[in-house]
């Protein structure tokens, strides 16, 4: 009789699980009697509807919008009536708001929309939030809701925004994938999903939550298995069936695939939720432009928001305050659950009221630890994950594994970085190395490549406004109709004056598409012996540039816009407008050829000046490719980098290293408005830039701005260009740590291409680049200029840090505009001479001495400007420097004349005295000249040309001479007069007496 009620016991039992079970079959779950949150919904449009809760208890309470991901349901914030995010909310006085963007699958139009449209909706209801309670908005985001959060306040530039609050949200994404994925398997994966599969597909709502619960399928098995083992007891299961309902069936949506695409394609290929630069309607947008204060939860057992990718804000937005809250929970428990209702939004209700300035700071927030930069693991740790019940599956995965086995993570990551360099960069080297004088090549023809591939992505970005590879393309051709009609045929000369803008390298690549020969033409040089040069007949100008043009070239070719009626001649024939010409009207001829450009033709005519004489530069398209190749291969240029395109144009840094490299590497080029701190500052965050460009001094101002609003924080990896003085160089270095310098150096025909790829050695310009010409210093005797020979009467090999003249194999025969010489170090080989004289020290690196004819030619001995430069411009004080020769061959004086960075008298002799000490008496110029200023070229470098005029300078207490013990002392007239050697280099007797 004993075992009849445990018989009873188990009936029961039974009956109830086959009662709930019917129940959970026919309804989808047990009838929990709840009711949802009461609210109204303020407004509707296609993309959401606007829920405000709690429509007849309002409380006047500061506003919130509450954002839920894509692929959640908006009820994610009333799972649970009586403990959910609305309901505590408004108990402690906040006022909630919820966007509802639906199912697309369920609207019209739905599975169409875009990331940015999602975006550009949270904007569009903050203003409508902010016109109805006159109050500014706290933005509340869940996982990608969060995102969303974050991505609307920079897209408004926090505009009427308090404050945000996300829970779980990455922001850098790549640094902490789901469950520990490598990123450089992930990203290239999500490059080609978001290219080839979600621009076609979209994932159903189903599919979503099976996504979800396969993150952790270990959890959710047991999630299953724990309800079936309890489905008799109902009053146990009741209290959590409103969640599992939620997360079994109800709380997924669809995602549509363009916004699934956009997803992936700007926020975790190429990362720029931390770097910036990502575009939302055609405008640019940043992180860093957040202001409001940041609250962000985390979960130390979240594996898809992880803490290194959620506290990545800290990095991405670092003029806004940020806050975090730890909680022991994974992705979910966040905003759902016990520990949510018990922590997660009272502390979100009291940090409102903190901002409000009507409460207290919440005990359980802190201010947001900076994140590693290089750090080891997602930052969920392997107890938390056996804590949480991620169990087995999860703790053999990738992410447990950067822990436990550090070591060997280290050598895999090394060695992953290794083979990713190799696959980027040998297919570069490859074709460059199949270059020969009948290849198809040319700057136009790699932009129609990159358009052809890539037409969608963003290549130009200028002034918030953005420009994809296809629109760009489509711009060059219709220019290049333009110059049919103009009368430009392929092979002449055109040349082009115009400021660095995109209007300026459209200009360029259509000439190149035509297959004209591009002539860059600086603003402050000689035009019209320039134009005489390059036998230039035609000019493509801007309108800042056109009455320059006018008064020295035949004909003028204005583009980009303005109103050219007004200059005298502008009648259609000698001035043209090509911006009414309508490219549609133009009958193209039969003799065109789109791209016909060949190794061997001639690209482009650059100048130079060399002793005060200007020169010009022939470019092939092979010489132009040896240094694009070769530029982004060193400087490992990819479609995730945004170049700052600073570099003047007719610069052959500019033409050559940065928009050749920026091309080769697909990467967006953005244009600056102009080059100083404040817009620096701005359009470094805003662009997402990490490659910047530069020549000679073009970045002093910049770094030693003391007020330069730039933080340790910025997506900045690399400087690349050429000329950069070396105290220009360590301050460089040390404002930007993150950083590198590469320096890259060119001699005039381009035959050498050399650079300082690892940038330990400031000052250098270290080796030739991989698969350009093999360089080699010979000896010169400087004094005789001319070759030293060995015993067999070849030209001898210079030693270790012996100086020489620079010389580069040529392999092809047909390049042009530089002497070439035969049988130099042995029988029939073919060498260039650079006019450059260089030292090569013990480990390969080269270092500029300064030109053949530049060397000062003392009764000393030979002076070699390039050290001086280098030792002065070290003086923390000096800002510019230049070095010029007084007097005749044999005996010269060198001067050096520096300028202050703050116009005082602060340069004292004994410290500039101190900055020499590392070159011999001998080596140290003779005279010293302090001055106020030092002119700059367009290009930023120093101009000696004034002071050379000057001759020696006149005595003062800012001029110093080297005494016969290799002192300075103050240069006076009365030294002046005794002093033979100056009276013996001075130009003339009258330039003493005039003293």
């Amino acid at each position: 009789m004993v075992g009849i009620p445990n018989i009873g016991r188990a009936l029961d039992r039974v009956v109830a699980t086959a009662q709930n079970g019917l129940e959970v079959i026919r309804m989808g779950g047990l009838d929990t009697g709840t009711q949802p949150t009461p609210f109204r919904v303020e407004e509707t449009s296609p993309m959401y509807r606007l829920r405000r809760y709690f429509p007849d208890d309002l409380n006047g309470g500061p506003p919130a919008l509450l954002i839920p991901p894509m692929m959640v349901s908006a009820n994610v914030y009333d799972v649970t009536p009586h403990n959910g995010a609305v309901s505590i909310l408004h108990a402690n006085g906040i006022d909630p708001w919820v966007v509802d963007f639906g199912s697309p699958d369920q609207e019209a139009g739905g599975m169409e929309r875009t990331l940015a449209d999602h975006i550009v909706a949270i904007s569009e209801i903050i203003d409508l939030m902010h016109e109805e309670t006159g109050r500014p908005v706290h933005l509340i985001g869940y996982s990608q809701g969060g995102m969303f959060a974050y991505q609307a306040a920079a897209f408004r530039r926090s505009e009427q925004i308090a404050s945000l609050t996300t829970f779980g949200s990455p922001v850098d994404v790549l640094a902490a994938l789901p469950l520990g994925l490598p990123a450089n398997v992930m990203a290239p994966l999500a490059e080609l999903f978001a290219d080839n599969v979600f621009n076609r597909i979209a994932i159903p709502g189903w599919l979503a939550r099976t996504g979800f619960q396969l993150l952790d399928p270990v959890k959710a098995a047991r999630s299953r298995i724990d309800f079936l083992l309890q489905l008799h007891d109902r009053d146990a299961l009741l209290p959590r069936e409103d969640q599992r309902r939620f997360l079994e069936a109800d709380g997924w949506v669809a995602w549509s695939g363009p916004a699934i695409a956009e997803l992936l394609r700007q926020f975790v290929v190429h990362n720029r939720m931390v770097s910036g630069g990502f575009v939302i309607r055609d405008s640019l947008v940043t992180l860093a432009e957040i202001t409001c204060p940041v609250l962000a939860f985390v979960g130390d057992a979240d594996d898809i928001g992880q803490p290194v990718a959620v506290r990545g804000i800290k990095r991405a937005a670092p003029r806004a305050q940020a806050y975090e809250s730890v909680l022991p929970v994974g992705h979910f428990g966040l905003v759902v659950g016990s520990t949510s209702g018990a922590h997660s939004w009272p502390t979100t209700s009291q940090w409102i009221l903190w901002q409000e300035g009507t409460g207290p700071i919440p005990d359980e927030i802190a201010p947001m630890p900076d994140n590693p930069e290089k750090s080891v693991g997602s930052g969920v740790s392997l107890s938390s994950r056996l804590t949480h019940g991620l169990g087995a599956f999860a703790d053999a995965g990738a992410g447990v594994s950067r822990e436990v086995v550090h070591a060997a993570g280290s050598f895999r990551r090394t060695s992953q970085a290794v083979i990713r360099e190799s696959v980027r960069t040998l297919p570069r080297l490859m074709r460059l190395g199949q270059i020969q004088a009948g290849t198809r090549i040319s700057l136009g023809k790699l932009m129609s490549e990159n358009a052809e591939r890539a037409g969608h992505r963003e290549l130009f970005l200028f002034e918030d406004r953005v420009l994809s590879h296809f629109e760009v393309n489509r711009r060059i051709d219709n220019v290049v109709r333009g110059l049919i009609q103009c009368g430009v045929r392929p092979g002449e000369h055109v040349g082009v004056m115009m400021e660095t803008r995109p209007s300026a390298l459209v200009a360029i690549a259509a000439l190149s598409r035509l297959g004209a020969v591009v002539v860059p033409l600086p603003p402050d040089a000689d035009l019209a012996r320039m134009l005489r040069l390059a036998d230039v007949v035609v000019v493509i100008a801007d309108p800042a540039s056109l009455e320059q043009c006018v008064e020295h070239a035949e004909r003028v070719l204005v583009l980009g816009g303005g109103d050219v009626r007004s200059i005298p001649g502008a009648d259609g024939d000698r001035i043209i407008d090509m911006e009414q010409i309508d490219p549609d009207q133009v009958k193209v001829p039969s003799w065109y050829r789109r791209d016909p450009g060949l190794g061997g033709d001639l690209a482009a005519i650059l100048f130079t000046s060399a002793g005060g004489t200007v020169q010009q530069w022939p470019i092939t398209n092979h010489r132009w490719a040896m240094s694009a190749f070769g530029a982004a291969s060193a400087t490992a240029m990819t479609d995730n980098d945004t170049v700052y395109c600073l570099t003047p144009l007719h610069h052959a840094s500019g033409l050559l290293t940065t928009l050749g490299a920026t091309v080769v590497g697909g990467s967006r080029i953005a244009l600056s408005s102009g080059v100083e701190p404040e817009s620096f500052a701005r359009e470094v965050y805003r662009y997402g830039i990490t490659v910047v460009s530069y020549t000679w001094t073009m970045m002093g101002d910049i770094v030693r701005d003391p007020e330069l609003a730039i933080t340790e924080h910025n997506p900045i990896r690399q400087f690349i260009g050429s000329g950069m003085p070396a105290g220009l160089w360590a301050d460089v270095n040390a404002r930007f740590p993150n950083a590198g310098v590469i320096e890259f150096f060119a001699t005039p025909d381009g035959a050498a291409i050399l650079a300082n790829v690892a940038g330990t050695k400031i000052g250098s310009v270290g080796r030739a680049l991989p698969e350009t010409n093999r360089v080699r210093v010979a000896a010169w005797d400087v004094t005789e200029e001319r070759f030293q020979l060995d015993a067999r009467g070849f030209v001898r090999e210079a030693g270790s840090d012996e100086v020489g003249l620079l010389l580069a194999q040529t392999r092809q025969r047909y390049e042009s505009g530089a002497t070439v010489l035969r049988d130099v170090f042995g029988q029939h080989d073919r060498w260039e001479t650079s006019g450059q004289l260089v030292r090569r020290d013990v480990d390969g690196d080269h270092w500029l001495m300064g030109s053949v004819h530049g060397v000062i030619k003392s009764a000393d001995g030979p002076i070699f400007p390039q050290p001086i430069n280098a030792a002065l411009s070290l003086h923390p004080d000096v800002d510019q420097v230049v070095v010029y020769p007084v007097g005749t061959a044999g005996s010269q004086l060198a001067v050096a004349v520096v300028s202050p960075r703050v116009r005082t008298n602060a340069l004292t002799v004994s410290s500039l005295r101190v900055a020499l000490a590392g070159l011999s008496a001998a080596e140290r110029p003779h005279i010293i000249w302090a001055v106020d200023e030092i002119p700059l070229s367009h290009s930023y470098r120093p101009l000696a040309d004034s002071f050379r005029a000057q001759g020696l300078p006149k005595p003062s207490a800012r001029v110093w001479y080297r005494d016969d013990n290799g002192r300075y002392r103050r240069l006076t007239r009365t030294v002046l007069a005794e002093k033979e050697w100056i009276l013996s280099s001075a130009e003339s007797p009258q330039q003493v007496r005039s003293f």
